[in-house]
């Protein structure tokens, strides 16, 4: 079973721009919680303060709690390696470590958490790559450069890279808007395999991949939710005219 993330207004700056102003947003256990809304508006911001990698970014800041079960991640003495860890996270452009290979990439997290073992971490490997639908593709390929795939195999190996720790959230930003259609399909239906063991938020500018894959939709817009409820029903009868105005293409 998976673990839910209660947000309670989250506030987020560059500098002195405030680009967060006070969200409160439930990302459900065992489901997919998609984020939408035009560019600029937060949404990767967003899901940045999840797992407090807003605050790598010099300037940035955070207020408001992001509780993971219980627990506030924003606590002082929280490890903000740890809640990374814990809280995996895959970006828009595919981004295996050049000078790696394949093994070595999905080995990586698990070398800096202290796993040493060879046979262990084959072991840790192989099932984060089958749990990334990749294990069929590149087991005979697993010293070649993680570089050399293809786009589609690039983001799924990050997938597995971030499994590979084991975590209990999934956050993806945008990971198919630069892949082929045929890619993206299969991140979509890997996306349908993993919310049975994780939670899984996604930023996606694509309305019918939000539409496809998730249970409950976020719309964001200058930084404020506008809207938050189960997919089907905010693309069949939004409950805020900006939201049915963003959805029906009139705007964004």
């Amino acid at each position: 079973m998976g673990d839910g993330i209660y947000v309670k207004a989250l506030r987020a700056w560059f500098g002195e721009t405030l680009v967060l102003k006070g969200v409160d947003l439930t990302v459900a256990p065992n489901a997919v919680t998609a984020i939408i809304g035009p560019s600029g508006c937060g949404k990767s911001t967003f899901i940045r303060c999840l797992n407090r990698m807003h605050e790598t970014v010099p300037g940035a800041r955070v207020a408001g709690q992001v509780l993971l079960n219980s627990e506030d991640l924003y606590a002082s003495g929280v490890d903000p390696v740890q809640v990374r860890r814990r809280i995996g996270m895959v970006f828009q452009k595919a981004n295996p470590f050049p000078t790696m290979s394949v093994f070595d990439n999905v080995a990586a997290g698990l070398r800096l958490g202290g796993v040493r073992r060879k046979s262990r971490l084959q072991e840790e490997v192989e099932r984060a790559l089958r749990h990334a639908a990749l294990w069929d593709e590149v087991k005979d390929d697993l010293d070649k450069s993680g570089v050399s795939l293809s786009g589609g195999q690039q983001q799924r190996l990050c997938i597995a890279r971030a499994l590979a720790v084991d975590p209990q959230i999934l956050l993806m930003d945008e990971p198919c808007s630069a892949l082929d259609p045929i890619a993206t399909a299969k991140i979509e239906e890997l996306i349908h395999d993993l919310k049975k063991e994780l939670t899984i938020a996604i930023v996606t500018h694509n309305m019918q991949q939000a539409a496809r894959v998730s249970e409950w939709t976020g719309f964001f817009l200058l930084g404020e939710l506008v809207e938050f409820g189960v997919t089907k029903e905010m693309f069949t009868t939004p409950g805020d005219k900006r939201t049915e105005d963003y959805i029906t293409g009139r705007f964004g």
